[in-house]
């Protein structure tokens, strides 16, 4: 079973960050961890909303991991970046071809660690300037091991693209079944 690890931060966008791990978890295909980047599980979103992550930073072992997905949300998304454990393991998935996932804000991560210079990539309108990429635009993007989404709007997508690539198309379209998307 592979692992996603979802990292929460305080100003994270909560329903970025909730439809795609619930989208993941209907799956029981995929062990999806949530993982706050401070040493305190409770992690407050943009909206104020108040949630607790199933781990730190500091609990997991970064090398049992599939893939890291990224909320967004301007706040969020600056709070990831800070934190240097979290962007020299995005570095490091890279290397190894492992999946990197972000919407929203949360891709110009990628972009600003000169990651995304040869894919093609969107994230939030205003942050295209910080995605350094080949081709910037659309809605949900695959290019390589990268998975990248504008912003809220497509988040159901985003989740589905996730499985598909990480689990299989048959049961992506199951889980769309199941929601009622299809």
């Amino acid at each position: 079973m592979k692992t996603v690890y979802a990292f929460l931060a305080d100003g994270v966008e909560e329903v970025e960050a909730l439809m795609v791990i619930d989208l993941l978890r209907r799956t029981k295909k995929l062990n999806v961890v949530t993982v706050s980047i401070k040493e305190e599980l409770m992690v407050e979103g943009s909206h104020n909303i108040k949630f607790f992550a199933d781990k730190n930073i500091d609990e997991i072992d970064f090398e049992e991991g599939d893939c890291i997905f990224l909320p967004g949300g301007a706040v969020g998304t600056d709070n990831l970046s800070k934190c240097e454990a979290l962007t020299k393991e995005i570095i490091n998935y890279n290397e190894k071809g492992k999946w990197l996932a972000a919407i929203c804000a949360a891709p110009s991560i990628y972009g600003q660690l000169g990651l995304l210079k040869d894919k093609c990539a969107t994230s939030y309108p205003s942050f295209a300037d910080k995605m350094n990429c080949k081709q910037y635009g659309g809605s949900v993007i695959t290019d390589g091991n990268f998975i990248t989404a504008k912003g809220l709007g497509v988040a159901l997508e985003l989740g589905l693209e996730i499985i598909t690539n990480l689990v299989d198309e048959e049961t992506s379209d199951h889980v769309a079944d199941t929601i009622q998307f299809n």
